[in-house]
């Protein structure tokens, strides 16, 4: 009993200066992106084209489940809202666009060349890294995202 008297000092320091978790550590809360779900004239063709285009291995059931433990993979899903007077997602005339992390930007888009898509436009001058614009057959812009290597730890 004589010991654990003595670490009550300690212990009570060491709960004194634990951060205190803030609201969105509680439970009840967003874990991320669960699903992008969007209306189609063919959904079935569209999903098709994602696959035998882009490559995007479909489930069963029609849609792609993505993982996000893949070497090299951001570590988070990016939301953001743009103004309405945006061109960022022009030509497409659809509400939201699509963002697709690839490993080998070059690469990518000369598989995708090489089936005919067109690139609309490429940017190697990012800060966070590579990008292309591409359009899938339904009008909707995919923006293709090469994100910037990690510096090595030392």
């Amino acid at each position: 009993m004589t010991d654990i008297r003595r670490l009550l000092p300690i212990i009570a320091l060491c709960a004194a200066v634990m951060p205190v978790p803030l609201a969105a550590e509680q439970p009840g809360r967003i874990t991320g992106v669960g699903g992008i779900f969007f209306r189609s004239k063919d959904p079935k063709a569209l999903m098709a084209w994602y696959r035998d285009v882009l490559g995007i291995k479909l489930e069963a059931w029609g849609g792609a489940a993505m993982a996000y433990d893949a070497p090299g993979h951001p570590p988070a899903v990016i939301v953001n809202a743009f103004g309405q007077a945006t061109r960022y997602m022009d030509p497409s005339q659809r509400e939201f666009m699509l963002n697709f992390a690839v490993d080998d930007l070059s690469a990518f888009l000369d598989r995708l060349k090489a089936k005919g898509v067109t690139v609309l436009k490429r940017d190697d001058s990012d800060p966070s890294g590579k990008f292309a614009w591409i359009v899938d057959p339904d009008g909707t812009k995919i923006e293709l995202w090469e994100p910037k290597a990690e510096p090595a730890a030392k």
